[in-house]
């Protein structure tokens, strides 16, 4: 939120600079994000005033101006603005000077011929506004010489970033009145009028929809003259970043960001019959203030008249009901809005707005009648006319919460004494009521206030965060315990194995598109959100590989040729009775290239080799064995998933019911629902269904190097055409545990001479003396044993 300083000693007396004041709001829990200062970008421009003004010689539509700047002899000025002319006063902009809008920095210069010493100044080049049809005009009284800073009462503006649980700063006076209770000044309320009006309503108001509108106040005014606003205002509006708009508009613009209270002002000849706070019907459309055309569901509360809708209720106002320079008559609105409606409404639009921003985290709901009041006593000063008396719908929820407090609670829960006096000085002074036995009324617009900890918080804030003392955390006498949990460990060493394998971590989403999350559910129930942060960010997701290819596709809309991402995360599923179930998992995902293209390239024709479903089963087993996994005893088996091709991946398993890890090619459905050009590989590794090492210390075992060199032997064996190499090789590995070390395939043949419905498989096994060498008995033996144990997958030996 944007304010000028000016604007906020409207509120605060105080002598205090912007740099005092910006190190007080830091103090005290408001995050100053920048200061800038008007007056910097007016340096070098003065008041200055039109001595002459005569025609150029060789320019119809320029002038050479002759101005007096307040010092020493007039200077030539070439001018191209119709407005220029004898006697008038404007802004001169010095040699030197660098003009805001473009960064031009100005210089004495011939044009077409004749020499200018600077240039007059429009209001646009200042951005000072949208005008630029002519120099600014100043009037008749302003200071020659003067620097136009000075004069233009340029104030320095401040950037604060409002946390989401304080809506009572959105707006000056808050922020005012945190500053007087931090010691920076006096806080000064607004007095509020006392309007009296004349007669009854021309309009009448209702509620239908009470949850989510629980109170509407409003009036007429009648005989309004809606011209531009004063400048005062426009002033202020500027330095947080509104565009003045008309006086009508600039209004209810000023009373939310003075006082945190949107508010909304209808024509009233636009109206027809009487206006009423309801729910949508599904379908309704309206064309709001930014041009746009909304389609509303039943769930939106909409403020409508007999003829339709004329207004988001509590986000954006229609155009067609908006005010005009020629408006007259005007219906006023000051409403409380269910904080709940307002979100969920804004979120399935997609439209934000400033109103919103208060609305959805909660306006004060005492404040009507004043917010009427102001609103009011503003108009009827500033535009004229005649006001109604006040209709009242509803009653908005503005009961205040009463807590017991104890005042040591600063000490134990915030570690910092403040004396009581001191305590209940700083509670009053942010507008809580404390009786004697320390009975505390919050005001109702404190929706943070929920208990005596927040309480302390306040106290604390005020008092001072910089004043709470460093204390570390009792610890232990000697070496200190290791803290990480198995699993913590587990990630890590998962995290180090997948870095150390060229893999880029990727930390994505937990919330998913509901179409995205179902396609990865599996049949399991998923976590829909009601509050979600939007309505694309649905559902918790029931797999980490949507986000990936989401972050995949990002890099390759970016001209990435190759993607190696994995992520360490959790799935979320509804578990037993309703209950959170995490499932810590880690999720691989490779696409594009696995090499570039190269003359190297000879088995690609040149080309860049992609991934296959090889390239996602090595991540898994690598990572699988990094967690602890017992890779040796894993089972390679089908029914990844529908997200995967069926003839390109599989599951890793310990048994016939344990999976440990999925891993494969995507299958082109996946891809088309992600719109994602494929192949594109992945895995996804379940660390839940990892079981937990036995018998496991910390230390490894010394590690000893064989003292005899290992002996390799080839076995080609004919197996049916259906066998997984896999479990091949994990059969001939348990031929005998102790002699042989590995076992891998390194060949793998179907065709001519192997008879149909077969293939042949070729293994080479390593085998590993102990503490003597083997003999050819020795190797006749093992190599029997693992004919044998291969022929109970129905192999046999080729001859």
């Amino acid at each position: 939120m944007k304010f000028s300083l000016e604007w906020l000693k409207t509120f605060l007396e105080t002598e205090a600079t912007v740099t005092e004041i910006a190190d007080a709001l830091n103090r005290i829990g408001h995050e100053v994000e920048g200061i800038e200062d008007p007056a910097e970008k007016l340096a070098g421009f003065r008041v200055a005033e039109v001595l002459t003004a005569s025609p150029h010689p060789d320019a119809d539509k320029l002038q050479v101006l002759t101005v007096d700047t307040g010092e020493g002899d007039p200077l030539q000025v070439v001018c191209g603005a119709p407005n220029a002319r004898a006697g008038m006063k404007g802004v001169l902009g010095l040699p030197g000077a660098v003009v805001p809008a473009n960064g031009m920095e100005l210089r004495k210069s011939a044009i077409r011929g004749v020499e200018s010493n600077g240039m007059m100044c429009s209001v646009r080049e200042l951005e000072l506004g949208e005008e630029q049809d002519g120099i600014i005009e100043l009037p008749a009284d302003a200071p020659v010489g003067q620097s136009f800073a000075d004069y233009h009462a340029a104030s320095p503006v401040l950037d604060v970033a409002i946390t989401a649980n304080r809506p009572d700063c959105m707006g000056v006076m808050g922020i005012a009145r945190d500053l007087a209770a931090a010691g920076m000044g006096t806080f000064k309320p607004w007095p509020v009028p006392d309007i009296t009006g004349e007669g009854a309503m021309k309009v009448a108001i209702g509620i239908e929809d009470h949850e989510g509108c629980p109170a509407w106040y409003g009036r007429t005014i009648s005989g309004v003259s809606n011209g531009p606003s004063p400048d005062w205002m426009q002033r202020r509006l500027k330095s947080a970043g509104q565009r003045p708009i008309s006086a009508l508009v600039d209004i209810t613009n000023y009373l939310m960001l003075a006082f945190g209270r949107p508010a909304h002002v209808y024509d009233l000849a636009k109206l027809t019959g009487s206006m009423v706070a309801r729910r949508a019907r599904d379908g309704e459309q309206i064309e709001a203030l930014n041009e746009k055309t909304y389609t509303l569901d039943s769930s939106m509360t909409v403020i409508a008249d007999d003829a339709g809708v004329h207004d988001i209720a509590g986000i954006m106002g229609g155009e067609h009901s908006g005010v005009t320079d020629g408006t007259t008559d005007v219906l006023l609105e000051i409403a409380y809005f269910a904080p709940e409606n307002i979100g969920v409404t804004g979120r399935k639009l997609g439209l934000a707005s400033d109103a919103r921003t208060r609305f959805e985290r909660g306006v004060d709901p005492a404040f009507l009648d004043d917010g009427l009041a102001l609103l009011s006593d503003m108009i009827l000063r500033i535009c004229g006319g005649t006001a109604s008396e006040v209709m009242r719908v509803g009653t908005p929820p503005a009961e205040p919460l009463v807590l017991a407090f104890d005042p040591g609670m600063a000490r134990r829960l915030g570690g910092v004494d403040v004396p009581e006096a001191e305590q209940r000085r700083i509670l009053e002074s942010l507008d809580f009521t404390v009786s004697a036995d320390w009975q505390v009324t919050c005001p109702p617009r404190r929706h943070d206030i929920e208990g005596p900890a927040d309480l302390v918080e306040e106290v604390v804030r005020i008092h001072g965060l910089d004043k709470v003392a460093s204390v570390p955390l009792p610890r232990a006498e000697g070496v200190a315990r290791p803290t990480a949990t198995p699993l913590q460990k587990t990630e890590r060493r998962v995290r180090r194995t997948a870095a150390a394998r060229g893999l880029n971590e990727a930390v994505t989403w937990s919330f998913l598109p509901t179409a995205d999350a179902e396609h990865f559910a599996d049949g399991e129930s998923l976590w829909v959100l009601d509050n979600p942060i939007s309505e694309d960010m649905k559902a918790m997701r029931p797999s980490l590989i949507p986000g990936l290819l989401a972050a995949a596709k990002r890099n390759a809309n970016r001209g990435a040729a190759g993607t190696r991402l994995f992520e360490v995360g959790r799935r979320y599923f509804v578990g037993v009775d309703g209950a959170s179930d995490e499932r810590p998992t880690v999720a691989v995902l490779l696409s594009g290239e696995k090499t570039a293209r190269g003359w190297a390239a000879t088995i690609n024709g040149g080309k860049g080799q992609p991934f296959d479903a090889y390239d996602a089963k090595a991540e898994a087993m690598a990572l699988l064995e990094a967690a602890g996994a017992p890779v040796g005893n894993l089972m390679v088996m089908g029914d990844a998933g529908a997200q995967f091709h069926p003839g390109q991946s599989a599951t890793l398993r310990l048994g016939p019911k344990k999976v440990l890890a999925r891993f494969g090619a995507l299958h082109p459905a996946t891809l088309k629902a992600f719109d994602m050009d494929g192949p594109v590989m992945a895995a996804e590794i379940f660390l839940d269904a990892n079981p937990e090492a036995r018998n496991a210390s910390f230390a490894r075992p010394v590690y000893s190097p064989p003292a005899l060199q290992a002996v390799t032997r080839d076995f080609a064996f004919m197996v049916p055409a259906d066998l997984a190499a896999g479990d091949l090789v994990k059969a001939v590995r348990g031929a005998d545990k102790q002699a042989i070390v590995d076992a891998r395939v390194f060949d793998v043949f179907a065709g001519q001479g192997v008879p149909e419905g077969r293939k042949s498989v070729a293994v080479e096994v390593t085998l590993q003396p102990g503490d003597k060498t083997f003999t050819d008995v020795d190797l006749k033996a093992i190599s029997d044993r693992i004919v044998g144990s291969a022929a109970k997958q129905g192999a046999e030996l080729r001859g």
